[in-house]
């Protein structure tokens, strides 16, 4: 993947801004493609962020040659993580939209070092099956949808 020299920024966004040094932020890794810097609203003690240098505003915007660098820095950086706070679990997660809970528009990972019983996330889902016929329904749609990609 080449590297242009200036990446596809937004001017108002606060990611861009901190790409481009214009903010300050609490970095702890950065690549050719990626940064990674701490969040300033923590959901928990050592939660990360990792973004591309360039902006896109969700992963259905992120070019395929882009998620390869940005996961394995995410990984990286969760390793780090780990090894530093010691926690007794980790989440990753990303948002899409503003019903996801998304509130900046530039893909981005969070990387979440957990304890036990912290009561940072929800962990519920999954506790009751779901209706097999939808189930089946739904799979046939994506399968759909994935076919006319």
């Amino acid at each position: 993947m080449a590297k242009s020299p200036l990446p596809p920024r937004d001017a108002e966004c606060i990611f861009c801004k901190i790409v481009a040094g214009e903010l300050p932020c609490h970095k702890v890794h950065e690549d050719e493609h990626t940064i990674a810097f701490m969040d300033i609203f923590p959901a928990s003690p050592g939660h990360v962020l990792v973004i591309p240098k360039d902006h896109h505003p969700d992963l259905l915007a992120m070019p395929d040659d882009l998620l390869g660098p940005v996961m394995a820095a995410t990984r990286r950086v969760a390793l780090a993580v780990a090894k530093s706070q010691g926690p007794d679990g980790m989440n990753l997660f990303q948002a899409n939209g503003v019903a996801a809970g998304q509130t900046v528009f530039h893909f981005h990972m969070h990387i979440l070092p957990r304890r036990t019983g912290d009561g940072v996330l929800s962990t519920e889902h999954g506790k009751r099956a779901g209706d097999h016929a939808m189930l089946a329904r739904e799979a046939e749609a994506l399968r759909g949808a994935l076919a006319d990609m």
